[in-house]
């Protein structure tokens, strides 16, 4: 502040200095003080400014329509360019005196009266109606942020896997896997899994899919009167009109899941998980024909020899259990997947 006080003295001094000399002496000086600025220029093409030298500049630029004349040292447009950018941080800091970053905070007595208020079982919008006949300005959004998370109902929780567990058996899902080739090419594997025992019952592979190639798989999955009940897929445009008209001819009802909802395909989401952490991770596909071998063999140790937590760790076709046949049996571990996996068995010492 006392650099600017000292700078706007100086200027003033030297401006009545400039009245009190004659034309010819205040025309000398002048040139003078322009040779001495090109010299300048020479030694140091971009000389340093600081904010005073800016708002001198700026402020000339308002009130002397010949500026563009005498300016030597920097560019027209680079003194307008300060000034919009004095404009900007003026707003700025308008616009954020006493507030914080993002939305503020509302006082803690709106916050014990929005909780007091759904104690009564009131929703977001009656209490948001209330707080206005009360003189508070808040808005719905900022009510609903301040409601109190209720529980779930542990009892609807219970029925709810209790009606999954009587229709899962009832219900199939399908869904894509897109693999990347060594050539760099994508491949598509359509599978087709039911809820009941985790099976895939079909699955196919192909560089190009189509609607009409889907509606073949379908159809190569449920021959005769082999259609689940309920269906679920995503929303996959490639599961078009004519996918869901033709999965209806079978006597099934299409479920599409909701938009950016995986979880409603969740067994079909976690065997695509399954898939690449066990398998598709771990190689590097070929082409179609290695796909399809490696997916053969990755489904026999899934369906024949890998646990599952939701069928109370058995396997989808069942396996059972075996004792030690005699003291001298060992544990022996058999190769599954080309050696990725194992299925461990007992055998007699040789």
């Amino acid at each position: 502040m006392l650099r600017l006080l000292f700078f706007l003295v100086s200027l003033g001094a030297h401006a009545v200095r400039a009245l009190l000399l004659s034309r010819a002496d205040l025309l000398t000086e002048n040139l003078a003080l322009r040779q001495q600025v090109c010299a300048l220029k020479r030694k140091r093409p971009r000389p340093l400014l600081d904010d005073i030298d800016r708002a001198s500049w700026v402020a000339l630029r308002a009130s002397w329509p010949g500026w563009t004349s005498r300016l030597l040292i920097v560019d027209p447009d680079t003194v307008a360019r300060w000034s919009r950018e004095r404009f900007r941080r003026h707003w700025t800091k308008i616009s954020q005196e006493n507030r914080g970053p993002g939305r503020p905070r509302i006082e803690a007595e709106l916050r014990r009266l929005i909780q007091l208020m759904a104690g009564d079982g009131w929703g977001t919008p009656r209490i948001h109606g209330e707080l206005l006949k009360l003189g508070f300005e808040v808005s719905e959004i900022t009510v609903s942020r301040y409601m109190p998370r209720r529980p779930g109902d542990p009892d609807k929780l219970q029925r709810w896997i209790a009606f999954l567990r009587n229709h899962k058996d009832a219900i199939m899902a399908m869904d894509f896997i897109v693999v990347p080739t060594a050539s760099l090419r994508l491949l598509y594997v359509l599978f087709i899994l039911e809820h009941g025992r985790r099976r895939v019952i079909h699955f196919s592979v192909t560089p190009h899919p189509t609607s009409a190639w889907v509606v073949q798989q379908i159809r190569e999955a449920f021959p005769f009167d082999a259609a689940p009940k309920y269906l679920i897929y995503d929303r996959d445009s490639i599961f078009n009109p004519s996918v869901v008209r033709f999965v209806r001819a079978l006597g099934t009802k299409p479920k599409r899941i909701a938009y950016r909802s995986p979880w409603q395909n969740g067994v079909a989401e976690r065997w695509v998980g399954s898939c690449r952490r066990e398998l598709l991770d771990h190689v590097v596909v070929l082409d179609e024909r290695h796909l399809i071998k490696l997916i053969r063999a990755y489904l026999v140790y899934y369906h024949e020899d890998r646990s599952h937590l939701g069928l109370g760790k058995d396997v989808p076709e069942g396996r059972p259990i075996t004792r030690r046949p005699s003291p001298t049996a060992k544990v022996v571990a058999l190769p599954r997947v080309g050696g990725l996996h194992h299925r461990y068995e007992w055998r007699e010492a040789a």
